[in-house]
C-alpha cells in the first residue's frame, strides 16, 4: 500500500486516509492506492502540481477509478463520506464530490483553481458542481477558482455537517454508523437508483424503476433483509442484515 493512503476497519466502518504532506496532491500512484482501498470497500486533495513539474502528463491516466481512483468508480455501491479537515482545492475538492456525504472542518476551504493555471477541474469538478450547487454559484467557483468557506459550502447543501476540526473524526464516524445500521441492500439499491435516474424527471423515473434494469434494485426487493426489517421491527428488536 502506498504510505500516503492509509486503511483501517473497525466495526463495519473502512477509514480511508489520505496523507500526503504538504498539500494532500494526488499522483498516478495515489489515485491507484486510492482506488485499491476504495475497491476493498467495493469488495468486503488536489492534482498533483509537482509531478506535473516532474514530467507526468497533466491528462495522465490515473487507472481503475479515475483520477483518486473514486471519481470514475461508478459501480461502488457502498456509501463514501468525505471528512474534509483543511483546504479541498482543484482535485481534492474534486474527490470530496464523488463521495456521496461530506463532512467538514470548519476550517476546511473548498476551491477549483484551475482556471488560474491554464487548466479546467475535468477530473468530475465541471461536472458534478453544477448538480450540487445553484448553477450560477458553480459557475462563479469554476470560472474564478474563489474559495467557499465551510459555512457557505453548508449554506448551499454541499457539506452535509459542519463541526470544529477536533470533533471531525468522532462525527464522521458517527455518521458512518448511521450508515452501517441501513440494511447494505437497500443502500446499494438507493445508489443504483439515484445514478440512473439523477438527470430524469419523476415519471421518467419511475419508468426506470419499473424497467427492470436495476439489479441491486430488484435484488433488494425480494431480498431476506427485506423481509428481516420488518419482521424485525415488528418482534420490536434490531434487525440483523445478512445481505442476501
Amino acid at each position: 500500500m502506498n504510505p500516503a493512503v492509509r486503511i483501517a476497519v473497525d466495526d463495519g466502518v473502512l477509514t480511508v486516509t489520505l496523507d500526503r504532506p504538504k498539500a494532500n496532491a494526488i499522483d498516478v500512484a495515489t489515485s491507484l492506492a486510492l482506488h485499491a482501498a476504495f475497491l476493498r470497500l467495493q469488495q468486503d486533495r488536489g492534482w498533483d502540481l509537482s509531478a506535473a513539474v516532474a514530467g507526468e502528463a497533466i491528462n495522465a491516466d490515473h487507472g481503475p477509478g479515475g483520477f483518486a481512483g473514486l471519481t470514475e468508480f461508478f459501480t461502488l455501491d457502498k456509501p463514501v463520506i468525505a471528512a474534509v479537515n483543511g483546504l479541498a482545492i482543484g482535485g481534492g475538492f474534486e474527490l470530496a464530490l464523488a463521495a456521496d456525504l461530506m463532512v467538514a472542518a470548519d476550517t476546511a476551504e473548498f476551491a477549483l483553481p484551475e482556471v488560474k493555471l491554464g487548466m479546467m477541474a475535468d477530473s468530475g469538478g465541471v461536472l458534478r458542481l453544477p448538480k450540487r450547487l445553484p448553477r450560477a454559484i458553480a459557475a462563479e467557483l469554476l470560472l474564478t477558482g474563489r474559495r467557499m468557506g465551510a459555512a457557505e459550502a453548508q449554506s448551499w447543501g454541499l457539506v452535509n455537517r459542519v463541526v470544529p476540526l477536533a470533533d471531525l473524526a468522532a462525527a464522521t464516524q458517527a455518521l458512518a454508523r448511521e450508515l452501517v445500521a441501513a440494511a447494505p441492500l437497500a443502500l446499494a439499491a438507493i445508489k443504483q437508483v439515484l445514478r440512473a435516474t439523477e438527470a430524469a424527471a419523476v415519471e421518467d423515473g419511475y419508468r426506470v424503476l419499473r424497467s427492470g434494469g436495476l439489479p441491486a434494485y430488484r435484488g433488494m426487493l425480494t431480498s431476506a433483509d427485506a423481509q428481516e426489517g420488518p419482521q424485525a421491527f415488528a418482534e420490536k428488536r434490531q434487525p440483523v442484515w445478512r445481505g442476501v
